[in-house]
C-alpha cells in the first residue's frame, strides 16, 4: 500500500520515512507527484494548514496522505511565528534568515523569558473520505546562538535544558522520539495501523 507524505521538505520526508519504516507501506512524497504543484497554506491554525494538505493529496492522486503542519511559538513574541515559522523573514526566506530575525527579535530578552515550544498537527486523510489528525508539542527555550547541524529549520536555535543540547545537536533516533512532529506521528502511527488493516481498504481503492 502506498502512502504519500504531503510535503517537499526533505528533511521531513527523512523524519516521518524513519518514524513509518516498521509500517508495510511504500512511503512517497509530493516529490513523486509533480503534477499537484504547490499547495497553498492560507489556514490560519496548524490544524487548518495540516488537513488542507492531506485532502488536496488524496483528491489528486487517490492515495492515503500524511500532512504535517508546524512551526515555532515563542512566549516572548505571543506565540509568534506560529504558522508563518517556514516565512517568518518573508516568502522565499531561508532557515538561516528565519533564524536570524529571531535572534534579532529575542536579542536582549533574558533567558527565563525565551521559553517556546514547537507544535505539529499531522492529518492522515483516505480516499474513502476520512479524515484524522493528531498533534504534539515540545516544550523548550530559544538559545543565543545557532549550534548543530542534524536538523532543518529552527532545531539550531531550540535549546532543550534536559539534554544540554539543541534539537540539531541530538541523534535523530533521539530526535524522532522527543520531537513535536515524532509524538504526532506516532500517534497518527496508530490510525495509519488501523486502515491498513481494515477489510474496508480495499473498497476505497487501497489495497
Amino acid at each position: 500500500m502506498k502512502i504519500v507524505l504531503a510535503t517537499g521538505n526533505q528533511g521531513k520526508v527523512k523524519e516521518l520515512k524513519a518514524i513509518l519504516s516498521d509500517l508495510d507501506v511504500e512511503v512517497l512524497s509530493l516529490k513523486d507527484f509533480p503534477e499537484i504543484g504547490e499547495i497553498i497554506e492560507d489556514g490560519v491554525t496548524f490544524t487548518e494548514n495540516a488537513i488542507k494538505k492531506a485532502k488536496a493529496v488524496t483528491e489528486a492522486v487517490n492515495l492515503i496522505a500524511v500532512a504535517d503542519d508546524s512551526g515555532l511559538e515563542v512566549d516572548y513574541l505571543d506565540g509568534a511565528p506560529g504558522i508563518y515559522s517556514a516565512r517568518y523573514a518573508g516568502e522565499s526566506s531561508s532557515d538561516l534568515e528565519n533564524n536570524l530575525k529571531l535572534l534579532s527579535l529575542l536579542k536582549d530578552v533574558p533567558d527565563e523569558k525565551r521559553t517556546a515550544r514547537f507544535r505539529c498537527v499531522i492529518a492522515v486523510s483516505t480516499p474513502c473520505g476520512e479524515m484524522y489528525t493528531t498533534d504534539g508539542t515540545c516544550e523548550g527555550v530559544v538559545g543565543r546562538k545557532m549550534k548543530g547541524e542534524l536538523g532543518f529549520g529552527y532545531d539550531p536555535l531550540f535549546f532543550l535544558p534536559e539534554y544540554n543540547r539543541t534539537i540539531a545537536e541530538l541523534d535523530p533516533e533521539i530526535k524522532n522520539r522527543i520531537s513535536h512532529r515524532g509524538r504526532a506521528l506516532v500517534k497518527a502511527k496508530v490510525i495509519l495501523a488501523g486502515i491498513i488493516e481494515r477489510v474496508e481498504m480495499e473498497q476505497c481503492g487501497l489495497g
